[in-house]
């Protein structure tokens, strides 16, 4: 679990160097020294594409499948990030029962029982979070299924669940995915690490749940979705300030950071990445004594990590230090956050607008 470890390797603390952004024609550069001890909330997130549309196997080797890519999520955790661990996994949407055949109330499983324990016990085995994917029975008796995403903790048990409040109606027709519910809330869970929330595939259209995310706190955000997506879910993280990543079946799996950049991507067919990020960053924009990000290098070293993109006139920051945040080196430095500029210019402007054009 790298959220709580205290001392990683040289190839982990590279991976958290600054790197290419995508869309960015200068970006700053830095390889990082090793450092026995790194601080900041350093989360190792994990997802998946894969191309489920074929004859559908049955839920228990679906279930097979799916713990397959989960164990080589954490194999790949432990060989780029030595002495840390997967924290939390995405599945695509519908993983457990895509493709299956039918109406919702004909797909749709009850979490309790085979998913749960298979599920669960993936959880246990590599100490991860796992959101788990499903068209999901809410209450047979009453009709009533969703597309949904069940949450499990470490051990196995559920965290919570968030019901897609956007279902979508296909072209031809008038009946919700097959005849789901609409959820009815955006649930933002809390974590070991930090604060998660989720949304579903057609929820990108949609502002509410995006919005609703970010109010909460929320620092992850999952997307699970059939139609892959860049710059939407992009668009979505650099508007709430968070991270977003997103799994599915063809064309990429994507994580989007704060800033809107695609940091980590598959593309192709079936694999995994996982990713090592940092929750406890800041964004700042350019400002003369930023020097492009180089004043955190000079004053700080191998203690700091950064994106910065000289193409977007600013970047994201984190400590490797586990006795300075890098809030507390922001201050030390004495630049001004977005939002404090932000608020300093607003005043200035009803200051110097005349008053004659209020409300005009």
């Amino acid at each position: 679990m790298c959220s709580k470890s205290i001392s990683c390797t040289c190839a982990l603390l590279a991976s958290m160097c600054l790197s290419p952004l995508v869309g960015s024609s200068q970006v700053a550069s830095k390889e990082p020294l090793a450092v026995e001890h790194m601080g900041g909330r350093k989360v190792v997130v994990g997802t998946l594409m894969f191309n489920m549309f074929h004859e559908y196997p049955g839920l228990d080797k679906r279930l097979e499948e799916l713990g397959a890519f989960i164990d080589t999520m954490a194999e790949r955790a432990e060989l780029q990030y030595p002495g840390c661990g997967l924290d939390i996994v995405a599945l695509p949407e519908n993983a457990v029962n895509g493709n299956a055949k039918g109406s919702a109330a004909e797909v749709s499983v009850p979490f309790e029982g085979v998913v749960l324990e298979k599920m669960g016990a993936k959880a246990r085995e590599h100490n991860c979070y796992i959101a788990v994917p499903l068209y999901l029975v809410d209450d047979r008796e009453h009709d009533r299924y969703s597309n949904a995403v069940v949450l499990l903790d470490r051990s196995g048990d559920v965290v919570g669940t968030y019901r897609k409040y956007f279902p979508v109606a296909a072209y031809d027709k008038n009946v919700l995915e097959g005849g789901v519910t609409p959820g009815a809330e955006f649930p933002v869970f809390d974590c070991d690490f930090g604060k998660v929330g989720i949304q579903i595939c057609f929820d990108i259209s949609f502002d509410d749940g995006w919005e609703a995310l970010g109010k909460q706190g929320a620092e992850l955000v999952l997307w699970p979705t059939q139609s892959p997506g860049q710059i939407k879910p992009a668009f979505r993280a650099m508007q709430n300030d968070y991270y977003v990543l997103t799994s599915t079946w063809r064309n990429n799996a994507s994580l989007l950071d704060p800033t809107g950049h695609n940091i980590r991507q598959i593309t192709g067919g079936d694999d995994v990445f996982v990713q090592l990020i940092d929750l406890d960053y800041v964004q700042l924009m350019w400002q003369p004594k930023l020097q492009d990000g180089q004043i955190f290098t000079k004053h700080y070293g191998d203690r700091v990590g950064m994106r910065y993109s000289r193409a977007e006139d600013s970047g994201i920051f984190w400590s490797n230090d586990p006795d300075k945040s890098i809030h507390q080196m922001v201050q030390e430095l004495e630049l001004e956050l977005p939002g404090d500029l932000l608020k300093r210019n607003e005043r200035l402007h009803a200051q110097a607008r005349p008053s004659d054009t209020a409300g005009k």
